[in-house]
C-alpha cells in the first residue's frame, strides 16, 4: 500500500464494514497499513483489499497500537469498550454507532453540513444515524435559506438497516410466501423483542425499542441528532419511523414549515445546488426518487417538491438515500477525508 495513514476498520466483516472498505478503495483514501478488526468469531477470516488478501484480527486494545484513524462499525457496546482505548493509543476514532452521538464533547458531523465542527474533536467523531444524514443534507440548505420552524418526518426504512439477518429474512419470507409455505419471523422489528412480525408484504411501525412518550429509539435519534447537528436545540421536529419490505435505501416523507415562504421552484433551485443532494422531480414525466433505482448512489435524491396547501410557509418533499452508503460508510470516509484536508490528523 502507498504512503498514507495506518487505518483500522472495526466491524470489517459486517454490512457497513464491507461497504466502508469498498469506498476506501473507490476514493483512493491514502492508506499505508490497513487492519481489519472484528469479534473473536470472525478472527482469521480473509478479505481482499486492493488485490491483497488481509486477515481479520480480533478487536483488542493492542490492535490499535500505531493506528492513526479507526473506523468503528461493530455496535455500541464495542465502541463503548474500545473507542477511548483507541484514542489513548493515538487514533482518531470515527464512530458509526449511536454510543457517542449525543455526547456534548463529541462532534456529530455530516461534512457537507457542519465540517467546521471537526475542529473541536477530542479524538472521537460521531457519524450520525443513517436517516438523520439523509434528511439533514436537505434540511440544512433550507434552514440557511429561510429558517426551519417545524419539521414532521415519516420514514420508510429498508431492511438492510437492521443488518444482514433482516435482509435474509425478507428474502426467505418472499420465497416461502410464493411457495405457499408458512412465513416465519425471528428478526424484525427488533431481534431482542418478545414478538416478531413478517416484513414481506408488510409494514412495521417500529424501528428499535420504544422509549419516552411512545417514541422509538430511532425516532428520538432523528429528533435529537438533527437538533445537535444543525445547532438548533429548540427546533420543533417529530418523526415516525417505519420498516418496509425494501432491501436497500431509506425514504423519507418530510413536511417542513419554514420561517419565510419559499416557492416550490425556489426550493428546487436551492436543493439542486446543495452539496450531496440531487433533485429528481418532474411529475409530468413521473420522475421522482425510488429505492430500486438509487441503491449504490452517493447523493441523496429529492423529489415531489411542492408547497404545503395547509401552511403559508410549508413545503412537502420526498427524500431517498442509500443508508449503507451515504447514510453510514461514505459519510465516515468523507469525515476522514475532511480531517486529512484540514490537517487534523497527520500522516
Amino acid at each position: 500500500m502507498s504512503m498514507g495513514y495506518s487505518v483500522a476498520v472495526v466491524g470489517a466483516t459486517g454490512v457497513v464494514g464491507e461497504e466502508l472498505l469498498a469506498i476506501l478503495q473507490e476514493r483512493q483514501f491514502p492508506i499505508s497499513e490497513l487492519r481489519l478488526l472484528a469479534s473473536a468469531r470472525s478472527a482469521g477470516l480473509e478479505v481482499e483489499y486492493q488485490g491483497k488478501i488481509l486477515q481479520v484480527q480480533e478487536a483488542r486494545p493492542e490492535a490499535f497500537d500505531g493506528v492513526q484513524i479507526a473506523f468503528f462499525s461493530a455496535g455500541g457496546s464495542v465502541s463503548q469498550a474500545l473507542a477511548s482505548t483507541a484514542v489513548e493509543r493515538g487514533a482518531v476514532v470515527i464512530d458509526n454507532t449511536s454510543f457517542f452521538r449525543l455526547d456534548p464533547e463529541v462532534p456529530l458531523v455530516i461534512p457537507e453540513v457542519n465540517a467546521d465542527d471537526l475542529g473541536s474533536h477530542k479524538g472521537i467523531i460521531a457519524n450520525p444515524n443513517c436517516s438523520t444524514i439523509i434528511i439533514d443534507l436537505v434540511l440544512a440548505p433550507l434552514h440557511h435559506a429561510a429558517g426551519l420552524k417545524r419539521v414532521v418526518l415519516s420514514t420508510y426504512q429498508a431492511v438492510s438497516g437492521a443488518g444482514i439477518k433482516a435482509i435474509h429474512e425478507l428474502e426467505d419470507q418472499v420465497k416461502d410466501y410464493a411457495a405457499g409455505k408458512e412465513v416465519t419471523a425471528k428478526v424484525l422489528p427488533v431481534s431482542s423483542a418478545p414478538k416478531h412480525y413478517p416484513i414481506a408484504f408488510n409494514l412495521i411501525p417500529q424501528i428499535d425499542l420504544f422509549e419516552d412518550a411512545g417514541y422509538t429509539k430511532e425516532e428520538w435519534k432523528m429528533i435529537r441528532e438533527t437538533q445537535k447537528l444543525l445547532h438548533l436545540p429548540e427546533l420543533r421536529i417529530t418523526a415516525t419511523t417505519v420498516r418496509v419490505p425494501v432491501l436497500r435505501c431509506h425514504s423519507i416523507a418530510a413536511n417542513i414549515e419554514l420561517e419565510q415562504k419559499l416557492s416550490a421552484a425556489k426550493v428546487q433551485e436551492i436543493l439542486s445546488q446543495a452539496a450531496g443532494v440531487s433533485v429528481l422531480d418532474d411529475p409530468s414525466q413521473q420522475l421522482y426518487p425510488m429505492p430500486i433505482e438509487l441503491s449504490g448512489c452517493d447523493d441523496v435524491f429529492v423529489g415531489r417538491i411542492r408547497e404545503d396547501n395547509s401552511s403559508a410557509t410549508g413545503i412537502n418533499l420526498w427524500v431517498v438515500g442509500d443508508q449503507i452508503r451515504k447514510g453510514a460508510a461514505l459519510n465516515a470516509v468523507q469525515i476522514a477525508e475532511e480531517l486529512h484536508r484540514r490537517g487534523l490528523v497527520k500522516i
